[in-house]
């Protein structure tokens, strides 16, 4: 028999996506107004004479054009709303109550200080109560809110709020590792470094035997 499929969480509320943070429930709104495909080409052009180069030599006339186009690609989660990334689950799980651990998920984001990329891989796990929701959700979330100008810590923050309030489990626990290239390419120079991040909610906050496993398990061994 096919898995019962469930949206939001019964809340008694006319709107499912009541009682969600901000940053959960809908797509960011943009306080300015957004340019135009050509006022961002004209403002790369800008840029690259800022640098020292032509923007009117041959390898680069047509670069504004593709770096708008690599824009609209690497920020796309500024048009994505988080709910509607986890608003399908699936409530046929039998009696499994314990941890879900979806490990070295790759995702890119940019620095919002200096708009540089920082890379890394997210482990993510939730202790389910009744329902669960598609892997590819979790990965798909993660790519929601790391394609925006970001912070890690602030990146961490989201994810974990996000899975804690719309799935409600009784426990979330995230951890990002990540090489950022604003460290490793300029300032102090220093590649190869990885920031830790984590953020932990209900039983994972509560009990530090469950903060144990779920490192341990994010590191590979099991107990």
């Amino acid at each position: 028999m096919d898995a019962i499929i469930k949206s939001f969480p019964k809340t008694g509320l006319s709107d499912p996506k009541t009682g969600l943070s901000e940053h959960v429930r809908a797509a960011p709104e943009s306080t300015v107004p957004r340019p135009s495909r050509e006022e961002a080409a004209a403002a790369v052009r800008t840029l690259i004479a800022f640098a020292g180069d032509d923007p009117n030599r041959e390898g680069l006339l047509d670069t504004p054009a593709r770096v708008v186009n690599a824009y609209e690609e690497l920020f796309r989660g500024y048009r994505e709303c988080p709910a509607e990334v986890l608003e399908r689950t699936f409530s046929e799980i039998g009696t499994y109550n314990d941890l879900v651990l979806i490990r070295d998920i790759p995702f890119y984001s940019h620095c919002e200080h200096h708009i540089a990329p920082f890379v890394g891989k997210a482990h993510i796990g939730y202790v389910p109560v009744e329902r669960v929701v598609g892997l590819s959700k979790i990965a798909r979330l993660i790519d929601v809110y790391a394609r925006r100008l970001q912070t890690q810590e602030h990146l961490t923050s989201q994810v974990a709020t996000a899975i804690d309030e719309i799935l409600k489990p009784r426990g979330v626990a995230v951890m990002l590792e990540a090489e950022h290239m604003c460290m490793a390419m300029r300032g102090v120079q220093k590649p190869g470094v990885a920031t830790v991040t984590t953020q932990f909610s209900g039983l994972f906050r509560d009990d530090a035997n469950e903060q144990v496993r779920f490192l341990t398990l994010v590191r590979g061994q099991t107990r």
